[in-house]
């Protein structure tokens, strides 16, 4: 697969042309609304075997046959020139199919009653390029009962096509998480142990094979509680056949306090049969405009992950949507940014001509617009650059592979691209 990047005067069949293939092919890759409209800036999944490389200034070509994982010899063969050759700013290399690394998927979906027939739909679309699908959420009870979601026969869908169900428990309580929640819970055997009982018969009977808690908020003076609360978990669910997993914050450093001070990463490691980092939301609802997942922070988080946590636990999080922020910044109380998908995020610079921008150091698009009123708008979203930046990252640090939030977000491109750089484990 090749990502190209939208310039000036470009047209879908002029691009189509330069690679070689129908511009129908680029059109239907990329699930494009309109293929006669596209805006400059915007990045294409071109559907060809391999890529190329334009060469940057100050590149060899030792340097891109170690930045592509291949030979000198082997680059120099494909492109008919000499291992010798000086390279010119701008030539085209031919980049063959990299061996292919697998790992897992793991991506949550949140099933409504409202929507529970498209949700199934899109469960069946999308299961075959999945280890594991985790449903959202069962919210624990302060009796130790389970307060489950509509899950139709989504379970059923997953395993039939080989993927394993993990069923999502938090602390959600009237719509937020709760720290009161989290430490009841943590203090009260009796209760606890009524909870791990039911989440076990749970899982018997829909066919869940691993246990994922999704606290968040939990204090930092309850920290060793979490740990105890988790090691307890593991002693009852492992006998019975099942998993256990976590999702943690998006921690760079082992800070006791604040709002990420009661998650422990080293125990969580020792604990957990594997960990989701949640490494997004650095742009929210209620923040100034930025990227949601900028690569400089993620990385931040992946380094303190794995220097605590083995890499083989380790599920990169990735968001599968962006925001549109309305002026004034940040958004005054009760006006929050809209979450949008990255095929939104698109349309939306495609309706206002927008021309999309890449912020190199997040490793994310963005694009500013103004509405029928006026008023100045940011966006920030994913597009194909940006997803492939997180997958060189889970490459690089031999994560076990990569987490997304949520099902029901049409980001294409994404899924061409996993499928090109990885393949996906069924365990």
């Amino acid at each position: 697969m090749q990502i190209h990047v939208v310039q000036q005067g470009q047209s879908l069949y002029s691009i189509g042309q330069a690679y070689g293939i129908p511009y129908e092919d680029i059109a239907r890759a990329n699930e494009l609304t309109d293929p006669a409209r596209i805006v400059v800036g915007q990045a294409l999944v071109i559907p060809i075997t391999g890529s190329f490389h334009l060469v940057r200034p100050g590149q060899s070509l030792y340097s891109i046959a170690r930045l592509y994982g291949t030979t000198i010899e082997e680059l120099a063969r494909i492109n008919q020139i000499s291992p010798t050759s000086m390279l010119q700013i701008g030539q085209r290399l031919y980049i063959p199919q990299m061996t292919k690394s697998i790992i897992d998927v793991f991506l949550y979906v949140e099933p409504r009653a409202a929507t529970i027939e498209s949700t199934v739909q899109e469960v069946r679309n999308r299961v075959e390029d999945l280890t594991y699908l985790g449903m959202f959420s069962y919210e624990a009870q302060r009796d130790g009962s389970l307060k489950a979601p509509p899950i139709d026969d989504i379970p059923e869908i997953a395993a039939r096509a080989g993927v394993l169900n993990a069923m999502a428990v938090t602390n959600l309580e009237n719509f937020a998480f709760s720290p009161d929640l989290a430490n009841f819970l943590f203090t009260n055997q009796t209760v606890q142990d009524r909870l791990f009982e039911n989440i076990v018969q749970t899982a018997n009977r829909i066919g869940y094979s691993d246990i994922h808690f999704d606290f968040e908020f939990v204090r930092p003076e309850d920290r060793e509680l979490y740990n105890t609360f988790l090691r307890n978990a593991r002693a009852r669910f492992h006998p019975a056949g099942l998993t256990l997993s976590t999702a943690l914050p998006p921690k760079n450093s082992d800070a006791p306090t604040g709002v990420y001070g009661g998650i422990d990463f080293a125990a969580h490691g020792e604990i957990a049969d594997f960990v989701t980092l949640m490494t997004y939301e650095w742009g929210y609802s209620y923040s100034d405009p930025q990227a949601v997942s900028p690569l400089n922070q993620v990385r931040r988080v992946v380094e303190y992950a794995v220097s605590q946590i083995p890499s083989e636990k380790i599920f990169l999080g990735q968001n599968l949507y962006g925001y549109d922020w309305t002026y004034p910044y940040p958004p005054v109380t009760g006006v929050a940014a809209r979450a949008l998908s990255p095929k939104q995020a698109t349309n939306l610079a495609i309706s206002r001509n927008a021309n999309i921008q890449f912020d190199t150091v997040a490793q994310a698009p963005f694009f500013l617009y103004w509405d029928n009123n006026g008023v100045r708008h940011d966006v920030w979203f994913e597009d194909a650059r940006s997803i492939q930046a997180k997958f060189n990252l889970i490459k690089e640090f031999n994560l076990r592979g990569i987490m997304y939030w949520k099902l029901g977000l049409a980001f294409p491109q994404n899924w061409l691209l996993l499928t090109d750089n990885f393949i996906v484990r069924k365990r």
